[in-house]
């Protein structure tokens, strides 16, 4: 982007409660049942049919306001939303408006430069999803599934406080780990359960009035949010310095082109026609129901991080790594609590070497193949020096591969140290027996020639010398008698 200009940009998140039934009906929620079929008749409208508030809908808006320090209404109202869409059955989206359930608040990020920043959230409201169209393999019809229709939603939008896409992305990121920790929403971006429309405008460095906004629809990716919001603030700063004017519109991002196109002119909130639905009574929260939720939260990711410097003497780098998802953290945990202590050796093994297969075989944590006291079985064989770190790997690729501890991969692969005295210094004595040149270079004052009699050491064993134990028998050893 060209220098003199700010971004501004502000999110809605969409996410989808973790619900069995719909937040209206009795129908249910769950993923990829055949189109159509987990439409019922509250639904799809059908004249005559009423509306009834799902509890746990409310119950999981509440929670994730009191995670976030906002003001939870004692009362709420639903509202119509009127508009008119081939997925939208009834004509209307049920949603709210002037009075959320949820009010202020904000969460913590870390900014591009590493400074910490509070963005604060105007508002989460519960609503109602809107079916979906189906295009792939239809030729030039539409087909419609109603299987979304009515699925519970809770809308959170951000203050435009946000200033660059990677900003933004971090942001979302949060949200995206608090509901999970929350228990409020399973994240699953891929099948459109946590999405967001962005808000982007840009303005002259310094000013304060802002820019006219585009919004850019559905963005169901952190890699898509990224890029899309890259694409449209030089668009819009092009746009600009080529003396033309930013129009306030919605646009899709398009993924395969990396750009973004018109989708329609952006509506304004009396194109709704927002009323109070007369089918639903305004929702009134007893405190004593508030103050139940607010004893069911868990330990939140900022103070698990917290506990973590504080309490295992972990980098905020590291903390903030193992509790980016609550089955991480518990991961992390359930093996300190096996081995007993050596928070850092755990932090390096979960971050490194088992972070690495998982990506290596596109897991999630929750999907290892070596369980938490496993990995703690095989720390406990570094600490007590049985096998070195670089053997550590070894039989951590083989546990992974084949199912078995730890100690039952190193005795039948025979990968135990040496550490007896008397075997490594024979060992060493002919390594330098074999190399006299490298000897007498090493006593003439080639010190560097030590790592390479290191190394021979370690061949001659196969790797299963104690290195800290050759390090000291080499040091006295090639000095001389």
């Amino acid at each position: 982007m060209s220098s003199g200009w700010e971004t501004v940009i502000g999110l809605e998140i969409h996410a989808q409660l973790a619900t069995r039934s719909k937040i209206f009906s009795g129908a249910a929620t769950a993923f990829g049942a055949p189109p159509n079929a987990q439409a019922c008749l509250v639904d799809l409208g059908y004249p005559g049919v009423l509306p009834v508030l799902n509890r746990e809908a409310v119950r999981m808006a509440v929670r994730f306001g009191l995670a976030i320090g906002a003001t939870v209404a004692p009362r709420s109202v639903f509202a119509r939303k009127n508009y008119f869409y081939p997925d939208l059955p009834k004509g209307y989206q049920i949603s709210q408006y002037e009075l959320p359930i949820v009010s202020g608040g904000a969460v913590g990020i870390v900014l591009e430069d590493g400074t910490h920043k509070r963005i604060g959230v105007t508002r989460a409201h519960l609503e109602e999803d809107a079916g979906k169209s189906l295009h792939e393999g239809l030729g030039e019809l539409t087909g419609i599934d109603l299987n979304r229709a009515g699925t519970p939603l809770l809308e959170i939008v951000s203050e435009p406080e946000l200033r660059s896409a990677r900003d933004a992305v971090a942001y979302m990121k949060k949200i995206h780990t608090l509901v999970r920790y929350l228990g409020i929403c399973d994240g699953n971006m891929q099948e459109g359960s946590f999405r967001c429309d962005a808000n982007v405008s840009v303005r002259r460095a310094g000013a304060q009035q802002l820019g006219t906004r585009c919004e850019i629809k559905n963005l169901n990716s952190f890699r898509f949010v990224e890029k899309a919001i890259h694409y449209e603030v030089g668009r819009q700063v092009e746009l600009i310095e080529g003396g033309g004017k930013v129009v306030q519109e919605t646009r899709l991002y398009d993924s395969d082109r990396g750009v973004t196109r018109s989708m329609r002119s952006k509506e304004e909130a009396n194109d709704y026609r927002y009323f109070p639905d007369p089918d639903l009574l305004p929702l009134v929260l007893e405190p004593a129901f508030v103050e139940e939720v607010r004893a069911t939260l868990p330990e939140l990711p900022d103070q698990k991080a917290a506990r973590f410097v504080r309490d295992h003497g972990l980098s905020d780098y590291d903390a903030g790594v193992l509790t980016a998802s609550r089955e991480l953290a518990d991961y992390y945990e359930g093996v300190l609590g096996v081995l007993g202590g050596e928070p850092k050796l755990v932090a390096n093994w979960v971050m490194g070497e088992l972070a690495g297969l998982l990506n290596r075989d596109g897991l999630e944590i929750g999907g290892s193949r070596v369980g938490a006291a496993g990995l703690a079985g095989l720390l406990k064989r570094i600490s007590d020096g049985t096998i070195s770190g670089k053997i550590a790997k070894e039989v951590l690729e083989a546990m992974w591969d084949e199912g078995q501890a730890a100690d039952a991969i190193i005795e039948a692969r025979g990968l135990r140290q040496i550490t007896d005295t008397s075997a490594l210094e024979e060992t060493i004595t002919q390594v330098m027996a074999a190399n006299p040149g490298q000897l007498g270079d090493y006593r003439a004052g080639k010190d560097k020639l030590f790592g390479f009699f290191v190394g021979q050491v370690m061949k001659a064993t196969a790797g299963k010398a104690n290195p800290a134990q050759v390090n000291e028998l080499l040091r006295r050893m090639l000095a001389g008698p």
